[in-house]
């Protein structure tokens, strides 16, 4: 993983815009250089800020002890599964992890379905079984065991391939998954069967509490050429730019039957679960410094603010709704 530390955005407001103030969305986008943020379409950042907002809600939920189990917040990571979003079509099927509620709320924009899940109360996703890591929702599937999706995310792409050809599947995976024999296995067919597999590697330098140089010998883009397999590199913290830079790719996944391990370099800002973190302060600091939330209100502060705080009051509402709610019951199966 290549080091952007002190590669902060620049966060100057003209750079990246045309003269109508349109996001920059220029095909040939560079997602291998951190640069200035550009302004987001309303739809894009209210996504960003639900998703902010709701991760914030379950960690004040469970101090309140509001909650039961566990969670695992994307906060730091939003930006990347709403980059991919219109990249993604319904017939794509989209495999998630632990750490996917961006996932599901990038999906199907659904912040009541999923809280009821998480609180086990009436609406929930799956009668309240799955709670905050196990979804199953159309063709959405998330799993808290690592690497176990995709050699399924490989059977579905063949799926895909007989039945909707054109189609692709989607698999979310982190640094510390790269750990696990399945993987391999997967990736191993899906180059040799010409699979349309995305593998999105959210890469935020720690596996729970082991920093990545500890636990993985190599590099990711090395272990992809390994197979064969395409690879890109994102250390862009900016929608417009990763999506850009990202949507030939993808159309290639599909078009021509071809697998490709896209990896973000990212950062987690909040605990691996809901309360522990064995980060330094040194390192939590760096991780903030490259929080496009802080980074977008500093760059756009008035379209931040006009957004902010009513995703953030909407969030509440919809929190106080679902915790007034009867408790869920096992109807046979999920939504």
């Amino acid at each position: 993983m290549t080091d952007v530390s002190g590669e902060t955005p620049d966060t100057n407001t003209n750079t990246g815009a045309n003269a109508n103030g349109d996001a920059n969305t220029d095909a040939n986008a560079d997602v291998t250089v951190v640069g200035p943020l550009t302004e987001l379409a309303d739809d894009d950042l209210e996504l960003l800020l639900l998703i902010r907002h709701f991760e914030r809600k379950l960690l004040d939920l469970f101090g309140q002890g509001e909650l039961n189990g566990t969670t695992h917040t994307c906060l730091g990571q939003e930006y990347v599964p709403v980059s991919l979003r219109p990249l993604l079509e319904d017939r794509d099927f989209v495999f998630s992890n632990h750490r996917g509620h961006g996932h599901y709320l990038s999906r199907f924009r659904d912040p009541a379905g999923l809280l009821a899940e998480i609180m086990g109360r009436e609406g929930a996703v799956c009668s309240g079984v799955g709670g905050s890591q196990h979804i199953l929702r159309d063709r959405y599937l998330s799993t808290g065991v690592q690497g176990q999706s995709l050699p399924v995310a490989v059977g579905a792409g063949l799926h895909q391939l007989r039945t909707d050809p054109g189609a692709l599947v989607c698999a979310f995976i982190g640094d510390g998954t790269w750990g696990e024999g399945a993987v391999y296995e997967a990736l191993n067919m899906a180059q040799l069967w010409r699979v349309p597999l995305l593998v999105a590697v959210e890469h935020n330098g720690i596996a729970q509490s082991t920093p990545a140089e500890a636990n993985m010998a190599g590099t990711i883009e090395g272990r992809a050429a390994a197979f064969g397999i395409r690879y890109q590199r994102v250390a862009s913290l900016d929608v417009n730019a990763v999506r850009a830079g990202l949507a030939p790719l993808v159309r290639e996944v599909r078009e021509q039957r071809s697998p490709l391990v896209v990896e973000f370099v990212t950062h987690r800002i909040g605990p691996h679960s809901k309360g522990d973190d064995t980060r330094t302060r040194e390192q939590l600091a760096h991780a903030r410094e490259h929080d496009w939330y802080r980074l977008y209100a500093a760059a756009f502060p008035e379209h931040f603010e006009s957004w902010d705080s009513k995703v953030r009051a909407e969030v509440d509402e919809i929190a106080r709704d679902v915790a007034g709610r009867s408790p869920a019951v096992w109807s046979g199966s999920c939504a």
